[in-house]
């Protein structure tokens, strides 16, 4: 029988960050995965949609290049390549992961796994193994519902959408969380007619109120239709009706109302972090588990960032103004056409939206390029408790994004 300190099933964020954390303080740990090293995030998830999103922005940004003076003539789009790319991003960044758990001397399995007890676990092939102790965290998968049942060919899920090799000229997503949203974007900046239908009464439902309403406003612009309190009542030959009753035949439906826990018997004794868990399904957060179980560092639940991707980058951490109602407290906002940086960069759509109670920060809300980066500075502040008026202390460079969280301290 092989022992191990640490037997770990599901080499995703959780799975890999606590395989490494945990053998840099010298257990020995067994790392279990039956697919690919890295997870829903890097294979199927954050990495390739993010390196498909940059590469749709790259093609938005040439056409507009005549407003920098630059003239571009005969454009073409190979989206087999842009799909080839983010093949080889995710190759790379794989084996990375792979190299640094060789390097940790964490044992690799590659094969399903089964938890027995919560110190025994058995492998696909019979193989026993016991452990000290059990982190499990085997990630989740596309959710769908009654009458989108993924067909893989006209119904899809944000697993199938990531290996189309050619793009549809028309697309209708439902749902318009993260995923619905970016490929909102990456679908529009490519050219396809792209469709939103969501079920509650604005886009980005779990955002600050104000941060989905300009959100839709940026759509508009950018002529991405939507339908919010709808739903698809049903699809016939490939029409789809919505509860509103407006037809629609699209080439391609993109089902992305979120994802579920994978799912198995729960043992006392084993830890279930990352999607698993079913909490917060955001791979820093499955991080941020992993590294408080191998080594003890807390973390504050109620400052996990959100970030969605795209131009512009929409973040927030802490309290929305929905949830502060019936409650004191002192909005700040300035836009980001404020910021001498955004005209540079021809990018002044957005703000920045602090919300404060007994001069601390409790809530944040970005639209803005470099809003991921920008809310990381704030997130420092609020989990130090750093008091308005120490922030004001701070010298913000300029020009830059920052200068706008500087500014609107003071308002």
């Amino acid at each position: 029988m092989n022992e191990f300190d640490l037997g770990i099933i599901g080499a995703g964020p959780a799975g890999y960050t606590a395989a490494l954390h945990a053998a840099s303080t010298g257990k020995t740990v067994v790392l279990f995965e039956k697919e690919n090293i890295g997870g829903v995030c890097l294979n199927k998830g954050c990495i390739p949609t993010k390196s498909i999103l940059h590469a749709s922005e790259i093609f938005k940004s040439i056409q507009k290049s005549q407003d920098f003076g630059i003239s571009v003539e005969n454009i073409h789009l190979d989206y087999s390549k842009v799909i080839e790319r983010k093949n080889q991003t995710i190759e790379k960044l794989r084996k990375g992961i792979e190299l640094a758990l060789k390097n940790s001397k964490v044992t690799v399995v590659n094969c399903d796994a089964k938890i027995t007890s919560k110190n025994e676990i058995i492998d696909a092939n019979g193989k026993q193994y016991h452990v000290k102790q059990i982190i499990s965290a085997i990630g989740s998968k596309p959710k769908t519902v009654k009458g989108l049942e993924f067909d893989h060919k006209f119904i899809l899920s944000s697993d199938d959408i990531l290996n189309l090799t050619e793009l549809p000229k028309s697309v209708l997503i439902v749902g318009s969380g993260a995923i619905g949203i970016e490929w909102a974007r990456i679908f529009s900046n490519f050219g396809v007619e792209t469709t939103i239908v969501e079920l509650a009464p604005h886009l980005l439902p779990l955002a600050d109120t104000e941060v989905s309403k300009r959100v839709e406003r940026i759509f508009k612009t950018n002529k991405i239709k939507f339908y919010t309190k709808n739903y698809v009542e049903k699809i016939e030959n490939n029409i789809v009706t919505l509860s509103s009753g407006e037809t629609l035949n699209p080439e391609l439906i993109l089902v992305a109302i979120g994802r579920e826990p994978n799912s198995q018997e729960k043992i006392d004794g084993v830890s279930y972090i990352g999607d698993e868990a079913g909490e917060i399904q955001l791979a820093h957060y499955a991080i941020k588990q992993a590294i408080e179980k191998t080594e003890n560092i807390p973390y504050r639940k109620d400052l996990i960032p959100s970030v969605v991707y795209g131009e512009p980058e929409i973040a927030w951490v802490g309290k929305r103004e929905q949830d502060l109602e019936g409650e004191e407290y002192k909005k700040s906002m300035v836009l980001i056409s404020a910021l001498g940086k955004s005209h540079c960069d021809n990018s002044t759509e957005g703000f920045i939206k602090l919300l404060t109670q007994e001069d601390k920060i409790v809530g944040a809300h970005i639209v803005s390029k470099e809003a991921s980066s920008l809310l990381q500075q704030i997130l420092i502040a609020m989990q130090n408790n750093i008091t308005i008026d120490q922030l004001k202390e701070i010298c913000f460079a300029h020009p830059t994004y920052s200068e706008g969280i500087f500014e609107a301290l003071f308002k």
